[in-house]
C-alpha cells in the first residue's frame, strides 16, 4: 500500500481528497496546522471511510519540524495543500503570505529531495493567468504578472517546484484549480471557513441561514452579461478525484516530463448572480444581497478549458453545479444544527 502525505489535509479540499485517497486504496499521513481548519474533521473523514488516517499537528514553516517528520515518515508521495488562500486578505498581508506560502514549499522540497521522494502534487489555481486574453482559458494560455499576493505565491511555487524538478529528477503535477465549492455527499465534511467567510459559496450559505445579514456582490460593472465577475465553479469531490488521477500518473510514470500542469474546472462560466439565482431555485432561500464596489485583486471573468486533464489525466468533472450549491446548503444547515 502506498503512503501518501497530505499537508493542510484537514482543509477543504484537503480532506475531501484524503477521503478519495483511502477510498482508493492509499495509507495516508496528514500534516496540519490547524490555523484555519479543526480537528474534528480527523472524525469525519474516519466515520465516511471507516480508516482513520494518521496525523500530526505541524506547520511547515518551522524548517526543524519538517525536518523531524520526515526523518520518522516513508512515504510514496505528496499532495502539498498547505498555504494560506483567500486573494483579499493578501493584498492585506503580503508578507505573511509569502512567507507561509513559499517558506513552507521550500521546506517540504528540501526534505523531499533528502530522502528520495519523487512524486508532488501541487494545489496551484486559476490565478496564475490572471485575466486571461481569450476564454476558456487553455494551459497555453499566459501566466500574466499576479493581480494579488496570493496568486502571485502560486506562480512563484510553480517556478520552485518546475526549478527542482529539473536539478534534482523530481516529478510534479500542478493542478490549476477553478473555484471549488459543495460538501461530501455525506454531508460529513465541506468548506468550514473560521470566522468570517472570504469565498462567494459560504457567505451566500451563511446568508440564507441567517449567521451573515447580507451578501456583498463585488461590482455590477464588469464586461459580462450582468455586470458581475464569472468564474468556474467544480464541485470539491470532482477536484478532490483530480488529485487521485495526477497522482497515479506519476506513480505509473505515465508523466511525459517532469514537471506538467493542468486546469481543473467544468468548463463552464457562471456569473455571481447566477449563482445567487440558482442557489435560491436549489434551496428555496431568498438571498439578502446588495451590489458593492469591486474587491482589490479580482479578475472579470475565468473559466477552464479542461482537454488536457480530460485526455492526459482521464478525469473529467461529473457533478453539476446545482449539486454542489445543494450540498453546500445542507452543509451548512448541518453546522447550524451542531
Amino acid at each position: 500500500m502506498k503512503k501518501i502525505l497530505v499537508t493542510g489535509g484537514l482543509g477543504f479540499i484537503g480532506s475531501h481528497t484524503v477521503v478519495e485517497l483511502q477510498k482508493s486504496g492509499f495509507d495516508v499521513v496528514i500534516i496540519d496546522d490547524l490555523s484555519n481548519s479543526k480537528i474534528e474533521v480527523l472524525d469525519s473523514i474516519t466515520e465516511i471511510t471507516g480508516i482513520k488516517p494518521e496525523f500530526q499537528k505541524l506547520d511547515l514553516r518551522e524548517k526543524t519540524e519538517v525536518q523531524n517528520f520526515f526523518s520518522k515518515h516513508k512515504v510514496d508521495g505528496v499532495i502539498h495543500f498547505a498555504a494560506f488562500k483567500a486573494v483579499g486578505e493578501s493584498v492585506q498581508k503580503p508578507l505573511e503570505y509569502y512567507e507561509n506560502n513559499i517558506g513552507s514549499l521550500v521546506y517540504l522540497l528540501q526534505e523531499m529531495r533528502n530522502h528520495n521522494i519523487d512524486n508532488l502534487i501541487f494545489s496551484s489555481s486559476c490565478t496564475v493567468y490572471g485575466q486571461a486574453n481569450s476564454l476558456p482559458i487553455t494551459e497555453n494560455a499566459p501566466t500574466k504578472p499576479a493581480e494579488s499576493p496570493y496568486g502571485n505565491t502560486k506562480q512563484i511555487g510553480e517556478e520552485i517546484i518546475k526549478e527542482s524538478c529539473k536539478a534534482y529528477n523530481m516529478n510534479a503535477i500542478a493542478l490549476r484549480y477553478f473555484n471549488p465549492i459543495g460538501a461530501h455527499d455525506s454531508i460529513k465534511i465541506g468548506e468550514l471557513p473560521i470566522g468570517v467567510p472570504q469565498n462567494l459559496i459560504p457567505y451566500v450559505t451563511q446568508t440564507a441561514a441567517g449567521i451573515r445579514e447580507e451578501l456583498s456582490v463585488f461590482g455590477d460593472d464588469y464586461d459580462t452579461p450582468d455586470g458581475t465577475a464569472i468564474r468556474d465553479y467544480i464541485h470539491v469531490v470532482d477536484l478532490a478525484k483530480a488529485h487521485i488521477a495526477g497522482l497515479n500518473r506519476l506513480l505509473q510514470n505515465k508523466n511525459s516530463k517532469g514537471f506538467e500542469y493542468y486546469n481543473v474546472g467544468t468548463g463552464i462560466g457562471t456569473s455571481v448572480l447566477e449563482i445567487i439565482k440558482t442557489f435560491e431555485k436549489c434551496s428555496g432561500e431568498k438571498l439578502n444581497y446588495k451590489i458593492v464596489g469591486r474587491r482589490e485583486g479580482d479578475i472579470t471573468s475565468a473559466y477552464a478549458s479542461t482537454s488536457n486533464a480530460n485526455d492526459e489525466l482521464n478525469w473529467k468533472a461529473e457533478k453539476s453545479l446545482e449539486e454542489a450549491l445543494l450540498s453546500a446548503w445542507k452543509w451548512q444547515q448541518k453546522r447550524k444544527q451542531e
